[in-house]
């Protein structure tokens, strides 16, 4: 099974400069990592063609031009370029424990979506988290909040169980899937624009396929750094188009990654 780190983000070097470094700490590494740019500026650029000369990791960078928050458009240009079976993805300003990848790929199972929480480093302690270039925490670490989701026990992460239900637990920046049940629903739907829905609208159609859910808890550990919301001017709509996926139990949407795909998938 080849597997890949998938990253999503725009415009905040610094916070993807801590996520490189938790990656080169993992226990257990991807076999490529995906960059999925919403159009970011050249220093994000600068800053991942030097990680990519440093690091022996395999580093495939994605970008397009930056016309707003195209988020779902990115990460379906990016999928569609990977040659991994197995995506685990994340957000660009998301620290990942050291045992983060490993966790995700000790209860991966076919026909299975995972999705994990986040603990959240808090806005005042933000500033020493750059500074020192802070990537290990723990259930005791300063600056944090929902410590209870640092503790890791691959024990009670292992029974886990799969559920067709929804969960309003999903988050993008903590979850996995087989690149195969992601093309089944035609990825993301890029009618979702700005901030809201994408991910779990995505996940709801994975249900309606029969692909079941996971929640990775006791693992699969990030630490979200903070920053303001992003604006919410377009969730009304964006609930709207995941309203009509729940009513209409739909499978798949028009709009998705098919447009990027080869003929032969």
């Amino acid at each position: 099974m080849k597997t890949a780190l998938l990253v999503s983000t725009y415009n905040w070097p610094e916070a993807l400069s801590l996520v490189f470094l938790s990656l080169e700490n993992q226990s257990v590494f991807p076999d490529e990592v995906l960059i999925a740019d919403d159009g970011s500026t050249e220093e994000t650029t600068k800053l991942i063609a030097d990680f990519k000369a440093k690091t022996k990791l395999d580093i495939h960078h994605f970008w397009h031009e930056d016309k707003g928050f195209r988020r779902s458009e990115a990460l379906n240009k990016t999928i569609a370029g990977s040659t991994s079976d197995y995506i685990i993805q994340i957000d660009g300003d998301c620290i990942m424990h050291r045992d983060f990848i490993k966790d995700h790929l000790a209860i991966a199972e076919k026909n299975v979506f995972l999705f994990g929480s986040r603990v959240t480093i808090t806005k005042d302690f933000k500033p020493k988290v750059f500074s020192n270039k802070i990537i290990d925490f723990n259930f005791l670490s300063a600056g944090i909040k929902k410590r209870g989701r640092t503790i890791r026990i691959p024990y009670l992460r292992n029974r886990n169980v799969k559920s067709p239900d929804f969960s309003n637990k999903v988050r993008g920046c903590n979850l996995s899937f087989w690149r195969e049940d992601f093309i089944k629903v035609n990825g993301y739907n890029e009618d979702i624009s700005g901030w809201g829905r994408e991910d779990s609208e995505l996940v709801l159609r994975m249900l309606n396929a029969g692909i079941q859910g996971k929640r990775l808890k006791y693992g699969g550990i990030i630490y979200h750094i903070y920053h303001p919301e992003a604006s919410k001017d377009q969730l009304g709509s964006n609930n709207e188009i995941q309203q009509a996926t729940i009513s209409q139990k739909k499978q798949s949407c028009e709009n998705g990654v098919s447009k990027y795909l080869t003929s032969s998938e």
